[in-house]
């Protein structure tokens, strides 16, 4: 299999996370955004840029950053963590930030502005080892500071890292002059080692199917945050146009290749909110931000919008109109052609983008656009009532416009959705196809009609068509939040859990303060790639009352291939309160998992300590059972629980 040729750099790469920032942010989410965002303000983005770093991406608590010198990347984090200590020591413990930096010096691949490869694992895993407001450095980055720096390390030892076969030298700067004392740093369980091996191989081989993206290297994507329109109308109706332009923009923006749109979950967050754009550019990471307004006066419809480089505050383009209301869509569709004409001149020619061509049908009917916006309102925190309501409002809006391919795509998720609350399954999910296909059909060029047919086929495990459906929504958007959401939640049963794990990477660049309901497809993509680590931290966006059986099974043995067994044991007998019936066989026997799939939970849910064989009650449910080798010698013998 030919792998693809990237640009490759070696340079110096510094992560760096906030020590406890969950239990923080559940204390106190407003305030520790507010302090969050102050810290990177006065000090670590004025320290980066001090010492020449790149902010790669941030992920809510953490940080990626790369240097051309290894000696910046050290003085950085001597000057950040020094700084942030001196400025801690006049707080009190709730008012604290403290950072956990590590830094490796390795070659990387260079891709669309981001930086993939083992360079990048060892300094997370660096960071991770790492104690509260220390450094921790490795071998390579030492070996390049000799007589370069005026600090001093200390040799903790080779640490064996996840997902990285060789030994790591690992060296912890002193920050306070003194002789530090040696801790012990906890390895990986052999057999995580093994599996992360086994993790290696597979992204290994997923490199050379990737196909998603071009393999050309584009070292200053331009990124861009579209901030919700403000409406001046002040009814529920104008708002709802706004927010839908808004949507629609995102939509278009994102469909370039040569774009980083971010998600509009992440802008929401500044609605109705005076913001310093210079500050949305740091908290966002994008380089231009587009705000404007929209105001209906009877037949007519006023905008504003204007483009803003965060660099340095100035406007590079602005606009208004003053349109019949019918016009509606025009507006939005010229929004989106100024700002890539903007973007050309501002960072050179885009190839291969041609939006007359790449653009979804627009409605013909600006009454069916409304219901449509107002149905998927309904489905935003569903209920029997509100997917009922929803249904019924997207049947008004195809009835009105029979040809608006995203009322159709819409009203299939209607009929799915549904089916989760207690409508008769067969009839949903013909109704849903019937919907899903209408829509594809009037619309091939649109995303939304692709992907939801994808997850419906998903759903009722026709995988080999749900990829192909997935597939093609992901080329005419790859960066949109849903679609990428959609996919990497099938990945693994695609067979393509590397890739899973890929775009959910790319979904948390483009939409840091994703919403809770996302964090269960990223779970499972991180999961099912082995990154166990990353899995749980997407946990942290949710509460215990939202953990489905499956996320319980998930934490329970991610904890327990990360050796952390005490908080393995406490989950597994959380999750046995909340469903007794759970066991190892209960979850082997599920129709939703492939073989490779089914696999990973057995390993994991052995590890963490689940029961291992169901009940005969529940064993006569099953047709042609999966049984344990443990279980299979008496079928009739109950299960032990811990």
């Amino acid at each position: 299999m030919e792998v693809p040729l990237f640009e490759r750099k070696l340079l110096a790469i510094l992560a760096a996370d906030i020590v406890g920032y969950s239990s923080a942010m559940e204390a106190d989410e407003a305030g520790t955004i507010v302090r969050l965002r102050t810290l990177r303000a006065d000090l670590i983005d004025p320290a980066i840029a001090g010492h020449h770093g790149r902010t790669v991406k941030l992920m809510g608590d953490g940080t990626l950053v790369v240097f051309d010198s290894v000696v910046d990347a050290v003085a950085c984090a001597a000057e950040t963590q020094k700084t942030l200590a001196s400025r801690n020591a006049g707080l009190t413990e709730s008012e604290r930030l403290v950072l956990r930096i590590g830094i490796n010096l390795g070659d990387v691949a260079l891709l669309e502005g981001d930086v993939y490869g083992d360079g990048v694992n060892v300094a997370a895993r660096l960071e991770q080892l790492c104690e509260p407001g220390g450094v921790m450095i490795s071998g390579t980055a030492f070996d390049h500071l000799q007589g370069k720096v005026d600090c001093t390390f200390d040799f903790v030892g080779e640490q064996h890292v996840k997902n990285i076969l060789r030994p790591v030298r690992v060296y912890r700067m002193r920050l306070d002059g003194r002789k530090a004392r040696y801790v012990r740093i906890k390895m990986l369980p052999r057999r995580a080692m093994l599996g992360a091996l086994a993790v290696i191989v597979v992204l290994l081989l997923a490199a050379g199917a990737w196909q998603f993206w071009p393999t050309a290297v584009v070292s200053a994507k331009p990124s861009i945050a579209v901030l919700p329109f403000d409406d001046y109308g002040g009814d529920a109706a104008t708002a709802r146009l706004a927010d839908g332009l808004t949507e629609d923009v995102i939509t278009d923006l994102s469909r370039i290749r040569e774009f980083d749109v971010i998600a509009r979950n992440s802008t929401e967050l500044y609605k109705g909110k005076s913001a310093d754009v210079r500050q949305i550019g740091r908290d966002l990471n994008v380089r231009y931000v587009l705000e404007g307004s929209i105001q209906r006066q009877g037949d007519r419809i006023r905008a504003t919008a204007q483009l803003i480089d965060t660099a340095s505050g100035s406007h590079v383009w602005s606009e208004k109109w003053d349109r019949h209301v019918q016009d509606f869509f025009a507006i939005q569709s010229e929004i989106a052609n100024h700002i890539v004409g903007q973007l050309e001149m501002t960072t050179g020619p885009i190839k291969s983008v041609d939006l007359g061509v790449a653009r979804r049908k627009q409605p013909q009917n600006l009454t069916a656009y409304e219901l449509t916006l107002l149905g998927i309102e309904k489905q935003l925190s569903p209920t029997r009532e509100s997917i009922a309501e929803s249904t019924e409002i997207l049947k008004k809006a195809v009835a009105i416009d029979p040809g608006y391919a995203r009322a159709w795509s819409s009203l299939a998720e209607s009929y799915s959705m549904a089916a989760n609350f207690g409508a008769d399954w067969d009839q949903s999910y013909e109704a849903a196809m019937e919907a899903a296909e209408r829509g594809v059909s009037l619309d091939p060029n649109d995303d939304a009609t692709h992907s939801a047919l994808g997850e419906i086929l998903a759903q009722n495990g026709e995988f080999g068509r749900a990829k192909t459906e997935l597939d093609i929504a992901l080329r005419l958007n790859p960066g949109s939040f849903t679609v990428l959401t959609y996919y990497l939640s099938w990945a693994s049963a695609f067979g393509e859990p590397a890739l899973g794990a890929e775009l959910a990477d790319r979904a948390v660049r483009l939409n840091p303060n994703y919403k809770p309901w996302a964090s269960g497809g990223l779970r499972y993509a991180y999961f099912m790639a082995g990154r166990y680590e990353d899995a749980l931290k997407v946990m942290e966006r949710q509460t215990p009352d939202n953990y489905s059986k499956y996320a319980w099974v998930e934490r329970a043995g991610s904890l327990a291939v990360l050796g952390r067994k005490a908080e393995a044991e406490a989950t597994v007998k959380e999750a046995l309160r909340r469903h007794p019936d759970l066991t190892i066989e209960t979850i082997a026997n599920d129709k939703a998992f492939s073989a490779a799939e089914t696999q990973r939970h057995i390993e994991t849910m052995r590890l963490a300590g689940f029961p291992p064989c169901a009940t005969p009650e529940a064993l006569a449910k099953l047709d042609k059972p999966l049984r344990l080798d443990e279980c299979s010698a008496d079928q009739h013998k109950p299960s032990e629980r811990p």
